[in-house]
């Protein structure tokens, strides 16, 4: 497939009609005249802060209209944005301040207050209402220079930030805009983080498509059934978790027959999943797709072969090429499990400021790709079916994935053993229907009551997506020969107490 020309992400304003909706909340309407003007005076705003060019600029919201524009504001100033997940605690945001070097934070006062003396880096300078000034104009700039930062788990340590340019960006949004067949005439509710690249996505591959967003901060399953109602909602994009609690929540025939279209990643569909969405919303095309934020998206399963394959992940988007690469380079036979291997211009540029975890997972493609270049070695292992379907079989590393979210075991860890209420704990992932995995600690305890104090910490220092859903404790935890942990055996036992 031919390949568009890709330009800066800031240019995505001016894909609509002038007079269409681009963006729909409480407040109105914003027109894609209006959408223009709002990120030309904000980047204006930016630019009379007098930053170095590509200086980082982070944006910890919720879904406001700053928090939408601003992607593409920080590019028309040629500035870098890091969105940071607003669900994310104190510790975790000055993590990404610190390590992204952030120039400038926007923000709101509430959250302010919940951060402490040292969080926002020296020279880090803080706004709590958007940039706002003379209007920028979008001129065209290099489609590969970096346009955000977005920060993800990795297998070890703190969240790591995948550099992606313009052209990353651009060709994303297009390309779902595409196979999604998004047009003018729909109307696509933005129910997921901002700060995730699928969440991200719903913003671009909607105005590429001349399309309008809505915005949604949900607390409960009711309040997307009457968004998709009140807001004549046609897409939604969602993640496990979320169609669990759609599929028991109340829906109006006619308010279900709106949706035309149901899109899910961050976690595979389950069969039983797939067949209650299918009798709750028979008139919308389901997609299931696969991907990882260092390529954005690699594959989409066609709605018409779902029933049938509920269990594949489908073939490569437009503009990606991906394959099944045996441990020697080569191309895995059909039905050989491998690991998958993703390349072309979806490629992201690497881990900011982290060469040894880039060389590592961004590595040169096999010689037998068609692409060539640098290509994403995922750590997942999937398998090509005779019908041309990859199906995914398992993860090579031991990141866990709940409710859409990549976490590091290590984080966890660490989190857990903070307090001190607990001697030693290793943290595993195991199956669950709603959330994908739970997290599940095997430790070893250091005082009484241990359990009550390490969860009610938690709740406090840690987001509701990397809480532990069960503790298992131990007198020892396993070791082999070696001394080190043998997490093999801990996840055993921990599957075991569970099941118990």
């Amino acid at each position: 497939m031919e390949i568009p020309p890709a330009r800066t992400i800031d240019h995505l304003p001016l894909m609509g009609a002038v007079d269409a909706p681009a963006l729909i909340d409480r407040e109105g309407i914003v027109t894609f005249a209006a959408l223009e003007s709002a990120v030309a005076r904000m980047a204006g705003g930016l630019l009379a802060l007098d930053l170095e060019p590509g200086a980082r600029v982070a944006t910890w919201l919720p879904k406001t209209r700053a928090a939408c524009l601003m992607p593409l504001a920080a590019a028309r100033a040629g500035l870098v944005h890091v969105p940071v997940n607003p669900a994310l605690k104190r510790a975790q945001v000055a993590h990404i301040l610190s390590d992204s070097g952030a120039a400038v934070l926007v923000t709101q006062t509430a959250r302010m207050a919940a951060l402490e003396p040292g969080d926002v880096p020296d020279g880090c300078r803080v706004l709590t209402e958007a940039p706002d000034g003379d209007a920028a104009e979008a001129t065209e700039r290099d489609p590969s220079a970096l346009a955000a930062i977005l920060y993800t788990s990795g297998s070890t340590g703190r969240p790591k930030g995948v550099m992606l340019s313009h052209a990353n960006l651009w060709l994303g949004a297009v390309s779902v805009a595409r196979y999604l067949k998004l047009s003018a005439e729909d109307r696509v509710l933005a129910v997921l983080p901002l700060s995730f690249d699928y969440g991200q996505n719903q913003l671009f591959s909607t105005w590429a498509a001349g399309g309008a967003v809505v915005p949604l901060d949900y607390l409960t399953a009711r309040d997307v059934v009457k968004a998709v109602e009140r807001f004549e909602v046609t897409t939604l994009a969602g993640l496990p978790p979320l169609w669990t609690q759609l599929l028991e929540a109340d829906w109006p025939a006619e308010t279900a027959a709106r949706l035309r279209r149901l899109t899910n990643s961050g976690g595979a569909l389950t069969p039983r999943m797939v067949r209650g969405l299918r009798g709750r919303f028979a008139g919308a095309d389901l997609y299931a797709m696969y991907g990882l934020t260092e390529a954005f998206r690699s594959t989409y399963l066609d709605p018409a072969l779902i029933d049938a394959n509920p269990d594949a992940i489908g073939s490569a988007i437009p503009f990606a090429e991906v394959a099944v690469v045996r441990a020697d380079g080569s191309r895995a036979d059909a039905g050989e499990p491998g690991e998958l291997v993703h390349a072309g211009p979806l490629v992201a540029q690497g881990y900011w400021r982290d060469a040894e975890r880039t060389a590592a997972r961004f590595r040169a493609a096999p010689m037998w790709m068609a692409s060539g270049g640098m290509a994403v070695w995922s750590g997942d292992t999937a398998a090509l079916g005779e019908d041309g379907l990859l199906r995914f079989v398992g993860r090579d590393d031991e990141m866990m994935k709940v409710a859409g979210n990549r976490i590091s075991p290590t984080e966890v860890e660490e989190a857990v053993l903070a307090g001190g209420e607990v001697a030693e704990a290793v943290a595993v992932g195991l199956p669950d229907e709603r959330q994908g995995q739970a997290i599940t600690v095997v430790a070893r305890g250091s005082v009484a009551d241990a359990e009550a104090l390490v969860r009610a910490r938690l709740r406090r220092e840690l987001p509701s997506f990397q809480q532990p859903s069960y503790y298992v404790w131990v007198d020892a935890l396993p070791r082999n020969a070696n001394g080190k942990l043998d997490r093999v055996a801990v996840r055993a036992l921990a599957e075991a107490a569970v099941r118990s």
